[in-house]
C-alpha cells in the first residue's frame, strides 16, 4: 500500500502502530511471569507489582523512547555510539537472545506446554512427536507471515492482537467477577516475603521486553514511514506516542494478571510456572472448554510475537552484514534454528536464558538511558564507552552468578561472592551494576570535558 508523504500520523494510524507494538511485545514471557509474581507475592502484591512494572513496562517504554529521541534507526545505530566492535557484539548478542536462541523458541514451546498438549491429550510417550509437529506448523505460519514484513501492521496490529485480547479478556473478566480468594489472606512466599519489590523487579527481566524494545525500534520506524511520515522529528514523535499507548495497555494487563495470580492462591497451591497457573485457572472457570481458551490465548499471543521477532532479527542482520544473505534467507535461517531449539522444551529454554538475561539487561538499561539523555552530553563517545565498559565488567559476574549450581561449584564462584557483595553495593539484589555505571558516567564526563578543553586550546 502506498501512502502520500505527511507531517504526522492520524489517530487511526497511530492506534494501528500502538496496537502493533503491543502485539509484538506481548508474548510468552508476558503471560508466564505476572501470575507467578501474584502467587508468590500474596499480600505483598503492591511492591512486587511496582517492581515488575518498572522492568516489564517502564524500561520497554524507555527503550522505544530512546530510539525515538536519539533519532536512531534502531539498535545498530544506537549501540554504535559506544564503538564499532561493541555495535556488532551487542547487537548480535541481543538479537540472538530475543531471537532464535531463546525468545522465539519459547514462543512455540509455551503454547504447547500450557494448552495445546492438554487439548490434544498428549502423553509422555507422544510428547516429543507432538511438540515436533506443533512447532513445525507454528514456525511454518511464522515464516509465511514474516516473509512479507510490509504487512506486519495488518497481520499483528489488525488481526492477531485483537483475537488474542478477546481470548485473554474472557479469562480475566471471569476471574474478576468470581474471585478464587482474598489477596490479603495470602502469605508471601520465598524472596517475596522480605524482598517483594526486587523480586518483582528481577522477574520482569524474564519478559525480555526491555531488550525487545531496542529490537522492535526498527520495525516501528519502518511502519511509521510506510504510512508516509519521513521527517526524522515527526518519526521520533510518532515512535514515542506509539510506545506510550502500547505500554499503557501492557501495564493494565500485567496488573490484572498479577491480581488473578494472587487470587488463585485461595484455591490452589504454589505453581511451578505461569503456564500451570493459567491451566488451573482456566479449568476452574471453564472446565474442559478452558483448555481451548488457554490454548487460544497462548497460541495467538506467541504467534504474533514470533512474527515480529523473526522480522526484526532478519532486517537487523541484513543491515549488520549487508554482504551476506538477503532478508528472506535470514528469515528462513532464524525460523529453522528456532524450530530446532523449541523442541528442547520450555523448561530448558527458560533455565538457560536466565544467565544471558542477567548479563544483557544492565547493558541494555544503561544504553537506553544514555540514548534518552544523550543530548545533555552531545552523545559523546567517551561517556557511552566508559559507562558501558564499567557496566560490562560487573555484568560478567551477574552472568556467572545465574549459571547452574554445578558450574559455579566447579569454578568455586561461591568463594568470591562475599568480596563481590562488598565491592558492588546491591549485588545480592541483582543490581550491582548501578555503582559501576555511575562511576563510568563520572569518568566519561571528566574525559569528555578534558578532551574538549584540549581541542579548544589547540
Amino acid at each position: 500500500m502506498c501512502y502520500t508523504l505527511k507531517e504526522k500520523l492520524n489517530k487511526r494510524e497511530l492506534s494501528y502502530i500502538a496496537v502493533m507494538l503491543f502485539g509484538l511485545f506481548f508474548g510468552a514471557g508476558n503471560l508466564l511471569f505476572p501470575p507467578i509474581v501474584g502467587q508468590y507475592a500474596g499480600k505483598n502484591i503492591l511492591p512486587a507489582t511496582i517492581g515488575l512494572l518498572i522492568t516489564a513496562v517502564s524500561l520497554p517504554l524507555l527503550g522505544v523512547v530512546a530510539i525515538g529521541i536519539s533519532r536512531s534507526e534502531g539498535l545498530i545505530e544506537l549501540s554504535g555510539k559506544v564503538g564499532g566492535a561493541y555495535k556488532v557484539f551487542f547487537t548480535c548478542a541481543l538479537y540472538l537472545t530475543i531471537g532464535p536462541l531463546f525468545a522465539i523458541p519459547r514462543c512455540a514451546a509455551t503454547p504447547f506446554d500450557t494448552g495445546v498438549k492438554q487439548l490434544l491429550g498428549v502423553t509422555e510417550k507422544t510428547q516429543s512427536a507432538a511438540l515436533l509437529i506443533f512447532s513445525l506448523i507454528f514456525f511454518g505460519l511464522v515464516l509465511a507471515f514474516s516473509l512479507f514484513p510490509g504487512k506486519i501492521v495488518t497481520w499483528v496490529g489488525k488481526i492477531l492482537t485483537p483475537i488474542f485480547l478477546v481470548f485473554l479478556g474472557v479469562l480475566v473478566i471471569a476471574a474478576f467477577v468470581d474471585p478464587m480468594g482474598t489477596i490479603s489472606a495470602v502469605e508471601p512466599s520465598g524472596n517475596y516475603a522480605s524482598k517483594a519489590f526486587m523480586s518483582g523487579f528481577l522477574e520482569g527481566y524474564n519478559t525480555m521486553d526491555a531488550l525487545a524494545s531496542l529490537a522492535f525500534g526498527i520495525v516501528v520506524v519502518t511502519a511509521i514511514r510506510d504510512f508516509g511520515v519521513s521527517e526524522p522529528k515527526a518519526v521520533a514523535k510518532s515512535t514515542v506516542k506509539a510506545g506510550i499507548f502500547s505500554c499503557l495497555i501492557m501495564a493494565v494487563i500485567y496488573v490484572c494478571l498479577v491480581i488473578v495470580g494472587a487470587q488463585s492462591r485461595g484455591s490452589f497451591a504454589l505453581c511451578a510456572n505461569g503456564g500451570e497457573v493459567f491451566a488451573l485457572i482456566s479449568d476452574h472457570y471453564f472446565g474442559k472448554i478452558g483448555t481451548f481458551v488457554l490454548a487460544g490465548i497462548f497460541t495467538f499471543a506467541c504467534l504474533k510475537t514470533a512474527i515480529g521477532l523473526v522480522t526484526s532479527c532478519a532486517e537487523t542482520f541484513c543491515q549488520l552484514f549487508p554482504k551476506s544473505f538477503g532478508y528472506k534467507v535470514w528469515a528462513i535461517i532464524f525460523s529453522v534454528v528456532s524450530f530446532i531449539i523449541a523442541n528442547f522444551g520450555l523448561s530448558s529454554i527458560i533455565a538457560y536464558s536466565i544467565p544471558v538475561l542477567m548479563f544483557l539487561y544492565p547493558l541494555a538499561i544503561t544504553l537506553i538511558l544514555l540514548g534518552i539523555f544523550g543530548n545533555l552530553f552531545h552523545h559523546n563517545r567517551y561517556v557511552y564507552g566508559f559507562v558501558t565498559g564499567f557496566t560490562l565488567f560487573e555484568a560478567i559476574f551477574d552472568f556467572i552468578k545465574a549459571l547452574p549450581a554445578f558450574i559455579k561449584t566447579a569454578i568455586r564462584f561461591e568463594s568470591f561472592e562475599p568480596v563481590l557483595n562488598k565491592v558492588f553495593p546491591l549485588y545480592e539484589y541483582g543490581v550491582g551494576w548501578l555503582l559501576p555505571a555511575f562511576v563510568g558516567l563520572v569518568v566519561g564526563l571528566i574525559v569528555m570535558f578534558v578532551t574538549d578543553a584540549k581541542k579548544a586550546k589547540a
